[in-house]
């Protein structure tokens, strides 16, 4: 991990085509703008997460969904099947 201290109107560069400066510096935190290409996404990392576990709980979820309908399927199979004799 790179570690910087910069001050306000300073910035960094990352490749090419990524520039952070700081905007605004206070007690309660660090104001920055990020100019970047469209084509890079950038996210605060804790919507990051929680974006992650929402997809990792509605995978989990369209599984579960997923078992039950399977097993509704064999049931009116199993039914159907009786009603043919």
């Amino acid at each position: 991990m790179l570690i910087l201290y910069r001050r306000k109107g300073e910035a960094i560069v990352i490749g090419e085509d990524v520039t952070v400066s700081v905007v605004e510096s206070g007690a309660d935190g660090v104001r920055l703008a990020i100019d970047a290409p469209r084509s890079i996404p950038i996210m605060r990392k804790e919507l990051m997460e929680a974006v992650r576990a929402n997809q990792e709980a509605a995978e989990s979820d369209i599984g579960y969904h997923l078992d039950d309908k399977k097993e509704t399927l064999r049931q009116m199979s199993a039914i159907l099947k009786k009603r043919e004799h």
